[in-house]
């Protein structure tokens, strides 16, 4: 699924369960001690996820340990996202000389938990959600949402270094499958912080992605369609 909104020269892996054994470096399996075992078993399941997408681009395996920020920390000359919901983990790498910045995520295609919207959007994205749910009520534009803003900070993290909150960015989305958000960071950015990406919604799960094309403007997305289960 993932690949369908990723741009040529990024590779992906995805797995829908943990039923594949998924072993883990010690240096991983000790950030999971204490976890219940299912944290545990997605945790392993999305990062063989990742090693396939090293494996992919000729990398040898290695331990993906937290960098700053959380996000999982790749070999030199790479960039890479990794996400995980309900029944989907997933990994996307690509070489840093092709893209320069990278984010997915994925999230179950249920609505937002109530309350949880207007803690994280503006008045103006408010009103152009609203626009959008009075043309295609059936589209999870609010989990959309969220995972699009969830996916323009894992692209943007790794390659600032400056923390972001769910206001700093202003999001635009495009029933065609894209859509734009705008950072706006407390302090001068050092990269252009307009981002573009595109965004998948299936009945039971939603996906985003960012990908910025390394040494120059953000990539234009490939057009994309809103798919047919998603607005019967």
């Amino acid at each position: 699924m993932i690949e369908e909104i990723l741009p040529p020269g990024v590779t992906s892996s995805e797995a829908f369960d943990d039923a594949a054994p998924a072993p883990l470096f010690p240096a991983e399996a000790a950030l999971m001690e204490g976890r219940r075992e299912r944290r545990r078993r997605q945790f392993a399941t999305a990062r063989a996820c990742a090693r396939r997408c090293l494996a992919d681009l000729g990398r040898p395996p290695v331990p993906l340990l937290p960098g700053p920020g959380g996000a999982p920390k790749w070999p030199s000359g790479l960039v890479g996202s990794i996400t995980h919901c309900e029944g989907y983990r997933a990994a996307v790498a690509a070489p840093a000389s092709a893209v320069a910045a990278l984010g997915i995520d994925a999230e179950p295609a249920g609505p937002l938990p109530r309350g949880v919207l207007a803690l994280i959007a503006s008045e103006a994205e408010l009103a152009r959600l609203a626009s959008l749910t009075a043309a295609h009520p059936a589209v999870p534009w609010d989990r959309i949402f969220f995972s699009a803003k969830e996916a323009a900070y894992k692209a943007w993290y790794p390659a600032t270094g400056i923390w972001l909150g769910f206001r700093d960015a202003d999001l635009s989305l495009s029933p065609a499958g894209t859509f734009t958000a705008t950072l706006r960071p407390a302090v001068p950015p050092p990269v252009d912080p307009e981002y573009e990406g595109r965004w998948l919604a299936g009945p039971d799960l939603v996906l985003t992605a960012v990908a910025r094309e390394g040494g120059g403007p953000p990539r234009a997305p490939v057009p994309a369609t809103i798919s047919a289960a998603a607005l019967s």
